[in-house]
């Protein structure tokens, strides 16, 4: 994803009901915010409902802790006919530090849906001249 920084998706603070047994964020709860992110980044795509059909990417750098400020990126990378493929990244801010943290990046797909849960043609993009 380019470093350039844009508006994140999603931006939350994960709470001491989100840790593991390690005291750490469980990885679940990450890639469920991963998932409402890059499902609202391709419904605005598909113009109206998907659903997540695959992840074919995680990967888990370091570890969210209690208190972080987690952001969620996302860019499109690819276009189907029924399909929206997003790159997400999680990126922290941990209290008393001064850099953020790439802690979390995955590629998401989502199909385009009908009101029957039927997969349908994703709209063309329009060209801006």
């Amino acid at each position: 994803m380019s470093e350039s920084r844009r508006d994140p998706i999603v931006r939350t603070v994960p709470q001491p009901a989100d840790m593991n047994g390690n005291g750490d964020i469980f990885g679940g709860w990450v890639l469920s915010q991963m998932d409402i992110a890059g499902g609202s980044l391709a419904a605005r795509v598909a113009k109206g409902r998907v659903a997540t059909v695959a992840i074919t990417a995680m990967t888990f750098v370091q570890p969210i802790k209690v208190g972080d400020m987690v952001s969620i990126y996302g860019e499109v990378v690819k276009v189907g006919r029924t399909s929206i493929t997003i790159a997400l990244e999680t990126v922290v801010h941990r209290r008393h530090e001064e850099t953020d943290l790439r802690v979390t990046h995955g590629t998401f797909v989502f199909v385009a849906i009908d009101n029957e849960g039927k997969p349908r043609q994703v709209p063309t993009q329009e060209v801006a001249t």
